[in-house]
């Protein structure tokens, strides 16, 4: 795997906090969308509804498979090292489960997923129960759980889990930036983590990073970019490559990623979601894309290990293959961070009001929330 790319800092740009000031009202809905945005998030739903879980076999034919080895192995990292035996988990967009196994090998307490897309939701409950023909290898999960359709990003989720909270912990992995189409949302979505984390919480997520999608559309002859496995377009409306810092929600782009997304997606100027956290009482403990990450953490041992069991770079033994040059340039596309709430955690960590997971999950336990 080539690794002279150059760093992104994911901290520059001219961007600063958003103008507006549309403050969370814990006694009511505060945060309201238009109907076409609505209808975007539905179709990212149904996109990802309509992706099927695939076998073993033609996961490993993925062009892409490699980078989602990488993608697992990050994500992996992020667990280990903030997750603790006994975390009462939030998941927010945990799409098909995909992270479950990661979940219990961190020996969790209690886990809760969310996640728009109603056939996401059904694939991640048969997953969790161990039924999933590519899923043979686990038929039992250590923690109960409870699983939830609905738009995290909408929704106030305070009221539906005033019986689950606080958790320890809360991820949303390669899905904040869907939040990014309106202020609104962007907030709906902090607030929601924010008050539903104790205080002293971690918050761990992964999303694309703008200063490197910007500095490539820059860099383009045109509005489109990418290699043989991606491409990024932007509409007209940002032919001159330029974005307004007092505009900082709503920029859209379209992203194709072979065998993996086909959907519209909006830039997350760092900064501003920084800013728009710490108004939420989220700090940030670090930043780092994705080509950053591999180079810190691949300098400890336990993570090269994890690495070479997950295959992103093979097996460390006969089989060499690794990240094609095109892979690793749609890595250099992400940057994970870590948050942590404010306030000083209590001396006994525990949730008492856990009642609600099952350690099996029928159609009928799974909760749908909606505005």
């Amino acid at each position: 795997m080539k690794r002279s790319h150059p760093q992104s800092s994911s901290s520059g740009g001219s961007y600063g906090p958003p103008k507006s000031k549309l403050r969370y009202d814990p006694n009511g809905d505060a945060f309201r969308e238009d109907e076409s945005t609505k209808n975007i998030a539905k179709k990212v739903a149904d996109h990802y509804s309509a992706r099927t879980n695939q076998t073993l076999e033609e996961r490993e034919a993925s062009p892409i498979i490699h980078l989602k080895k990488l993608n697992n192995w990050i994500k992996s990292v992020l667990i280990q090292l903030y997750a603790k035996r006994g975390d009462s988990v939030l998941d927010l967009a945990c799409g098909k489960g995909g992270d479950l196994i990661k979940w219990d090998k961190a020996h969790i307490g209690y886990y809760v997923g969310i996640d728009i897309a109603e056939g996401s939701i059904e694939d991640c409950r048969t997953r969790y129960n161990g039924d999933a023909d590519h899923h043979q290898r686990r038929k039992k999960f250590s923690f109960p759980a409870r699983l939830m359709s609905g738009d995290c990003f909408e929704v106030r989720l305070d009221r539906a889990l005033a019986d689950d909270a606080p958790f320890d912990l809360c991820s949303c992995q390669f899905a904040m930036h869907y939040s990014w189409s309106t202020e609104a949302r962007a907030r709906r979505a902090l607030a929601n983590v924010s008050s539903l984390l104790r205080p002293g919480g971690i918050f761990i997520g992964t999303m694309p990073d703008a200063n490197v999608i910007v500095k490539k559309l820059r860099a383009a002859d045109g509005l489109i970019f990418g290699n043989s496995v991606y491409w990024i377009h932007f509409d007209d409306e940002f032919s001159e490559k330029k974005f307004k810092s007092s505009s900082p929600f709503g920029i859209k782009y379209k992203f194709h990623l072979e065998d993996a997304v086909d959907c519209p997606e909006w830039v997350v100027p760092f900064p501003v979601f920084k800013a728009l956290a710490e108004e939420y009482d989220l700090e940030l403990v670090f930043v780092k894309n994705s080509h950053a990450f591999v180079h810190e953490y691949m300098k400890k041992p336990e993570f090269v290990d994890l690495m070479k069991r997950l295959g992103a770079l093979g097996d460390g033994n006969q089989d060499q293959t690794t990240l094609s040059p095109d892979e690793w340039e749609v890595a250099y596309l992400y940057l994970a961070y870590v948050l942590r709430k404010r306030g000083q955690p209590e001396q006994v960590k525990g949730n008492a009001r856990r009642n609600k997971g099952k350690m099996h999950l029928e159609k009928d336990d799974i909760t749908y929330i909606s505005s």
